[in-house]
């Protein structure tokens, strides 16, 4: 049992706490899902990309899906070979297709057609050839928020079936081009099964017709992440069920899935940390106000996201309803509405749970707020793997720049 306490008085508050062990246990449950397959878990870095968390999946034998080319950098500075590095992103400028072309990564995802002609023209002039696959939004409704809903047309990401067949006929022809994959993603926090095999079904389909029509052996099905996790009520899918939903579309195919889980890995393995700075009413309003802020913890702002919090000490008293509300000068600053809390006192520990993905990550410095502290626990051993940012932090890249 993590002892919460202990580390924030170590380390200060706000503070992301991450269980590495839980990370590896969700790692080893996918892995063994697709056992007797050939294939790649390639962790999204997006979901938490410190270099620490980065580092521990590579050692697990994970690659990399970055969707810019810092985290390439990252992925690689962290240990992840570059034969397991896939670069993904809408909006890729010249400079970072160059840059991954050079560094020979597995293959660049490509989102359009103007997008692949770049990457043509790239190679061409590197004299090199690009590996790419083609994101196909297959046009499934995730049944997800719509903010990360990723695969219907009304989306930015990925073309339609009849584009992708175009393209590939086209990268097929070229010389700076070599269409390695497929790829699609119909959405994070996926928590039905329907629309996955649904998806997978109708890019399976495409890649056969590919091989028939004009002889395009693909090596790789990139299957994208999203596997949901549990937040609050849901019901989420078994690693194992995942697997075979997609493995069973490709009946009779020698292709390698790829496997691109984020959430999955790191958000139940992760907490955000918070002291009570006071409480206050409004009327009949209760706020608990702490030192965590939306710019720490962004999500219960952007997406009205629920965390479970705990209290890191018993507290007498009925639990009553209140606003969990941090410092930042916006009536959107809250980690949770009407959360029922007992009586809160100055110094109290709050634990905001399930916050290991797209929480450090989305963080800023907003109100000129240093973000939090990163400590890793790993076998009962605690470890800082990122410092608490400073003022002088903040101000260096201006600072700099002054008359």
């Amino acid at each position: 049992m993590t002892d919460f306490n202990s580390l924030a008085d170590a380390y200060g508050t706000p503070l992301y706490v991450y269980d590495f062990d839980a990370m590896r246990e969700q790692y080893e449950k996918l892995k063994e899902a697709f056992r007797g397959r050939k294939s790649l878990l390639a962790y999204a870095v997006k979901a938490n990309s410190n270099l620490s968390v980065v580092g521990h999946f590579a050692r697990l034998g994970a690659g990399a899906d970055c969707v810019s080319i810092g985290e390439v950098r990252r992925a690689m500075m962290a240990g992840v070979p570059k034969y397991k590095v896939i670069f993904s992103g809408v909006g890729k400028r010249d400079d970072e297709i160059r840059e991954a072309i050079e560094r020979d990564i597995l293959y660049i995802n490509v989102e359009s057609e103007a997008e692949m002609g770049r990457v043509e023209l790239i190679a061409a002039e590197l004299e090199r050839t690009a590996r790419i696959s083609i994101r196909v939004n297959p046009n499934i409704d995730p049944k997800t928020h719509p903010y990360i809903s990723t695969g219907l047309h009304d989306n930015k990401f990925g073309v339609d079936i009849d584009t992708a067949k175009r393209m590939y006929i086209r990268a097929n022809a070229s010389e700076a081009l070599d269409p390695v994959g497929i790829h699609f993603h119909i959405g994070s926090q996926l928590t039905e099964l329907d629309p996955i095999r649904e998806a997978s079904e109708i890019v399976a389909d495409l890649v056969r017709s590919l091989h028939a029509a004009v002889g395009i052996e693909l090596k790789f099905f990139d299957v994208g992440g999203g596997l949901g996790v549990r937040y609050d009520d849901e019901t989420t899918i078994e690693p194992y069920d995942y697997a075979q939903a997609i493995l069973s579309t490709l009946t009779g195919m020698d292709i390698t899935v790829v496997c691109e889980p984020g959430r999955f890995l790191t958000a139940n393995a992760g907490y955000f940390l918070t002291r009570v700075l006071y409480e206050k009413r409004n009327g009949s309003k209760r706020f608990v106000v702490v030192d965590g802020a939306m710019n720490d913890l962004l999500r219960p702002s952007l997406y009205k996201a629920y965390h479970y919090i705990s209290a890191a000490k018993p507290h007498a008293g009925t639990p009553t309803p209140a606003d969990v509300v941090g410092p930042v000068c916006e009536s959107g600053d809250f980690l949770a509405k009407d959360y029922p809390l007992p009586p809160m006192e100055h110094g109290d520990l709050l634990i905001v749970h399930s916050a290991g993905a797209y929480g450090f990550g989305m963080g800023s410095n907003y109100n000129t707020r240093g973000r939090s502290a990163e400590v890793a626990v790993e076998k009962g051993e605690a470890r800082l793997i990122r410092m608490r940012e400073t003022f002088e932090d903040l101000i260096a890249a201006e600072q700099a720049c002054l008359d």
